[in-house]
């Protein structure tokens, strides 16, 4: 007598998570951002191209967005400036999220003088804002964006630092977790193989928080003059640029300052979906 093998359907096998519309548009938006960033012969005009005639014109066939005080197209410039809003807030995240892990997992897991001194050293960057850090430090070194971003990195780790030694600390005394120290796996591998990934929503939310911070902090130094050199087609530096005539040809500020806001707040539902994802998906496993 054969057995008989029920197959599910493939719509019961294959269960995508949902997405909620808003969150597909924000993964939209960031696309086309990226898309933007990778490709910017996207850009329908030079960027650069000044035309003192048709400075501060508002949309129209030429011109979608308008142009600036300098007649540059505003499309244009959204297009070539993707790439320095996007990679600035990209490495600081990368940066803050790598490091933050690190120190966290060898304070929370070693303890000890490691904790302490790790502790120390934090808490001392953690009584020091990074915004007036960065404005310091860049006003005084001729405002590199390199320097800018190492120091928001710096001073970006503490409280992140501190939010991961918790969950290390408390993932440490899990069973599981004891069980592998007793069989004498190596540490490394007890760390790697089950420590890290306890703690992966963790590590996500740092990135995404990180990220979203830095879309604004980094535009707003851009705003004030320092990161990015004069005249490049970068968000914050549109909206500065062109802040004299707000009132009178809105687009060349509206249009740079709305996608710096859709790009933050895009990060901001991106994280959150991927962080319930991946607790939903512990849930059911």
């Amino acid at each position: 007598m054969s057995a008989v093998t029920q197959v599910a359907p493939v719509g019961a096998r294959l269960r995508l998570p949902k997405v909620p519309p808003l969150t597909a548009l924000a993964g939209v938006f960031l696309v086309v951002v990226a898309a933007c960033a990778l490709f910017p012969g996207f850009a329908p005009q030079d960027p650069a191209a000044i035309n003192a005639a048709e400075s501060l014109q508002g949309p129209s066939g030429a011109h979608p967005l308008g142009t600036d005080q300098l007649g540059r197209d505003t499309l244009s410039r959204l297009v070539a400036g993707a790439r320095t809003s996007l990679l600035g807030p990209l490495v600081l995240g990368l940066g803050v999220t790598a490091i933050s892990t690190v120190l966290a997992v060898a304070a929370g897991w070693f303890g000890g003088r490691t904790d302490a001194v790790i502790s120390r050293i934090i808490d001392f960057f953690y009584s020091v804002p990074a915004l007036l850090v960065a404005i310091v430090v860049a006003g005084v070194t001729g405002g590199g964006f390199g320097i800018t971003l190492v120091v928001l990195i710096i001073f970006g780790l503490p409280m992140h630092v501190r939010n991961l030694r918790a969950a290390v600390m408390e993932r440490a005394h899990l069973p599981f977790m004891e069980a592998a120290v007793t069989l004498g796996l190596p540490t490394w591998r007890v760390v790697l193989t089950h420590l890290v990934p306890t703690i992966v929503p963790n590590v996500v939310a740092v990135f995404f928080v990180t990220f979203t911070y830095g879309v604004v902090e980094l535009s707003s130094l851009s705003f004030l003059g320092l990161g990015v050199p004069p005249g490049a087609p970068d968000w914050g530096r549109m909206v500065a640029d062109n802040r004299a005539a707000v009132f009178t040809d809105v687009w060349a500020v509206a249009a740079p300052a709305v996608a710096i806001v859709l790009l933050a707040v895009s990060a901001n539902l991106i994280g959150e979906h991927v962080q319930r994802t991946h607790e939903q998906s512990r849930k059911e496993r």
